[in-house]
């Protein structure tokens, strides 16, 4: 695995940072993609520093431009790519669907559904050529379940589960594996400042009274054993939630 890609969406911050910094300590040549060229710098320095090998490059996957670049300059490393993981993504509102934001739905659709498949598109050729690829989706239990006021984020997850099943069976009889990964209640820096338009109290009641939430690591390791399994052995799906998350609607808080 020491020469091969694995490239990973929305790796500035959160889940997908995580991700780059597992899947390099794992052996890769981790190609770290985000809209913020700084925070992909001071990651690729932190990697660098710890022995591992990655490549900064900004993409934005609402963009087909954007993705096509990224494309292209992926293929200029001269690397085969095993591993693509589509984690870019986010919330916008928790609002009743009678209410909601016709533009936070949009943005919800474009980056979790659409920038899966434009991604996804955009490395199937590499992917397939290496003769062992992965490609891993980060949907949600939001999108194995809908809650009120979720209408907008749980349909997109929904979506893209979609997406993550008919992929798998598109793909049948390609080396290829299709890997679903659905977290529950993850608590990272910015996934609900980003659905509360920055409104950090609005954040941190969500977790209020949850003592361990699930982290942006817990994530990152289950991407890093699900591609490190034998090429044979596919994944199909990974449903993680943190003990105090007994299901969507329940959840323990000790307040």
């Amino acid at each position: 695995m020491t020469s091969s890609i694995a490239i990973v969406t929305g790796a500035s911050s959160g889940i997908g940072a995580a991700t780059a910094r597992r899947l390099a300590a794992e052996g890769f040549h981790v190609v770290a993609a985000a809209r913020r060229a700084e925070r992909l710098d001071a990651l690729v320095k932190e990697i660098a520093a710890a022995g591992g090998e990655a490549t900064a490059l900004t993409c934005d996957v609402t963009s087909d431009e954007s993705v096509a670049a990224l494309a292209e300059a992926v293929g200029a490393l001269g690397r085969p790519v095993t591993v693509l993981v589509n984690n870019a993504g986010g919330a916008r509102g928790l609002d009743p669907v009678e209410t909601g934001s016709i533009p936070d739905w949009q943005w919800m659709f474009d980056v979790n559904v659409l920038g899966t498949v434009r991604v996804t598109q955009a490395f199937l050729p590499a992917l397939d050529a290496s003769g062992a690829g992965s490609v891993v989706v980060l949907s949600s239990t939001a999108g194995l379940i809908v809650y009120e006021g979720g209408g907008g984020y749980t349909a997109a997850k929904h979506a893209q589960t979609a997406v993550a099943e008919t992929l798998r069976l598109e793909l049948s009889g390609r080396p290829i594996r299709v890997i679903e990964i659905d977290p529950g209640m993850v608590r990272t820096e910015e996934f609900g400042l980003t659905r509360f338009a920055g409104d950090a109290q609005r954040a941190d009641a969500v977790y209020a009274g949850v003592a361990e939430p699930l982290v942006a690591d817990d994530i990152a390791d289950c991407v890093a054993w699900t591609v490190t399994r034998p090429h044979y052995v596919n994944i199909d799906r990974i449903v993680v939630r943190p003990l105090a998350q007994a299901a969507q609607h329940k959840v323990h808080r000790a307040l």
